[in-house]
């Protein structure tokens, strides 16, 4: 793809378009109505229990919630994805997910009975609205795609939230049974087992990461394949702790489960170093191109260089300039990933759209840091 050098002009201010406003409004009264389906799910679930037994139930819940968040932000240090759409995944997870499986679980239930609605309605309802997000990122935010760590940490946010959203249900019926039940619940689902719901759907967000280079039929039909894997794991699971008196329980987790876990953390690790193989990569030939200089270049190929870049900027500067340094360095990281990922490949009228839209930001964070800092741009 032929490239130019990234403008160094700001954009004129303008006020905002009925386009920009309409952009701002539906992001938030989507998170408003997943919120609410949320609420409307622990109310459901928890109305007729004391409120000091659902405000127990909440907080042991938010400890899982808080240590696989944090795992899936930590993967996803190279590049972050914007803050919203983090904050929109887990929304979607503890609401719109959560709802509709409660609602159709139930039917099932009724129509038929527990162990149905466990075994085969919860995988395939449960998968398809957690990957229903994961699926829609790819088809209208594609941009923000930019290979399967991205796609394992959305799927990740989603399957936290509707975590967080099952546990304060399964432990607020617990604790009003029994108080030592409570507990036994925790142990099991917050502290052995809190990655159950990400790892199933992280195969829909690996195969969603994979799809987003490539074509459109890899598009439509990787979705689906890391779906029934994610559907026939969640079921397994599912069964295993119906089944018997918990012994098969126990050996899945211990058999399958934890070292189906660790080839996923494998896999994610040895993405996340690849992604940092690929900025190393693209930054060096942004050197040559004259985009930035290799002081900068050298400070961007390693977390601790980046940390250091900001630290050192907020110590002379401020924490105005600081996170004009920050922005700074998402915006590069994106266009090194967009090199990498049109590299080679004949630019299509979208491509050079985003081309133009990253070369922007770029100017935009390079002004914001020369304006903090005094510096020349």
């Amino acid at each position: 793809m032929t490239t130019g050098p990234v403008a160094t002009h700001t954009a004129p201010h303008r006020p905002w378009s009925h386009q920009q406003r309409r952009n701002v409004f539906w992001p938030v009264a989507g998170l408003v109505a997943a919120t609410m389906c949320a609420l409307v799910v622990v109310g459901l679930g928890t109305g007729d229990l004391p409120t000091s037994t659902v405000a127990t139930a909440t907080v042991l819940a938010m400890i899982p919630v808080v240590l696989v968040v944090g795992v899936f932000l930590w993967l996803d240090r190279w590049e972050p994805e914007p803050g919203r759409m983090l904050l929109a995944a887990f929304v979607w997870g503890a609401g719109v997910a959560t709802l509709g499986s409660v609602v159709v679980n139930s039917v099932v239930a009724r129509a038929y009975d527990d162990f149905t609605s466990a075994v085969v309605s919860a995988p395939i309802t449960e998968e398809a609205l957690k990957g229903a997000f994961v699926v829609g990122v790819l088809w209208r935010s594609r941009r923000e795609l930019d290979g399967t760590v991205d796609g394992i940490v959305y799927a990740g946010l989603v399957a936290a939230g509707f975590a967080f959203v099952e546990n304060i249900l399964y432990l607020g019926r617990a604790f009003d049974i029994d108080t030592m039940d409570g507990y036994a619940v925790f142990v099991v689902r917050g502290l052995v087992t809190p990655f159950a719901h990400p790892l199933f759907t992280v195969f829909i967000g690996v195969a969603v990461g994979v799809a987003a280079n490539r074509g459109r039929t890899a598009r439509l039909l990787l979705p689906v394949l890391g779906y029934l894997v994610a559907v026939a794991l969640h079921a397994l699971w599912n069964a295993s702790a119906l089944w018997g008196d918990g012994d098969d329980f126990v050996a899945l987790y211990l058999l399958f489960m934890v070292p189906v876990f660790a080839g996923m953390a494998g896999l994610a690790l040895w993405q996340r170093h690849r992604e940092r193989r690929i900025i190393t990569a693209q930054l060096a030939r942004m050197v040559q191109a004259g985009w930035l200089t290799w002081y900068e270049a050298e400070l961007l190929a390693t977390l601790r260089g980046r940390r250091r870049w900001v630290k050192s900027v907020r110590a002379a500067h401020g924490r105005q300039a600081a996170r004009a340094v920050r922005s700074y360095q998402v915006a590069l990281t994106e266009l090194a990933f967009f090199l990498h990922r049109y590299d080679g490949e004949p630019a299509g009228a979208r491509a050079l759209e985003w081309w133009g839209e990253l070369a922007e930001s770029v100017s935009r964070a390079r002004a914001g840091v020369a304006a903090s800092t005094g510096a020349s741009p």
